[in-house]
């Protein structure tokens, strides 16, 4: 008897696979019902004629014609009239309003300033890197290695703000650094260019 009952709740009996696939088969159901739900009506009920996101976007665009044809956009509230970009609804309020009150006071967040004086490094330190570059492979090679010692210096400093900066500013807005191989490459290729 002990027996019977051992291969009754065994996983190979057939009685104990049959309500896991029923249940499997259920759950599908309701994943499926879920899913078609959120297609648009169009669509709805044609699991197998959906194929990508790209067949979703183009009933919402032809819907978007549709209603643009229609007239459906005239007569919108506001229309004509300038948009209302003193509050960001995608931002923190707390961080709204400390943005309005530095704007108000002609400031700028620290990482907005930041960048400006980044951007700026780079371009003098670009400019002094093309004219230490006319003496490599010159007679003065010596004056070379002096402004490239110079210039990595200074490299490793605009670097460390752009490490700082990273850390301050909003996600999705990081800058990558300079590399020192990447920019003389870079003035290698001009200098091709050019002749």
């Amino acid at each position: 008897m002990a027996a019977f009952f051992a291969w009754a709740s065994s996983p190979l009996s057939p009685s104990s696979s049959k309500p896991k696939k029923v249940t499997t088969d259920r759950l599908s159901a309701v994943i499926d019902a879920v899913n078609d739900s959120k297609l648009p009506p169009e669509l709805r009920g044609q699991r197998n004629n959906v194929r990508t996101e790209t067949d979703i976007v183009n009933v919402v665009e032809r819907r978007v014609w549709n209603a643009m044809e229609e007239g459906q956009f005239e007569n919108l509230p506001g229309k004509g009239k300038p948009l209302d970009l003193s509050s960001n609804p995608h931002v923190d309020p707390a961080e709204d309003t400390l943005y309005r009150i530095l704007n108000k006071n002609g400031c700028a967040p620290e990482w907005v300033e930041l960048n400006k004086e980044i951007r700026n490094n780079i371009a003098e330190w670009r400019v002094g890197l093309k004219k230490a570059w006319k003496h490599k492979g010159s007679r003065d090679e010596a004056k070379w290695v002096e402004c490239s010692e110079a210039l990595k210096f200074q490299l490793r400093g605009i670097n460390d703000k752009v490490f700082r900066y990273n850390l301050i500013v909003p996600f999705g807005r990081q800058m990558c650094g300079l590399k020192w191989e990447k920019e003389l490459d870079r003035l290698n290729d001009e200098s091709q260019m050019a002749k």
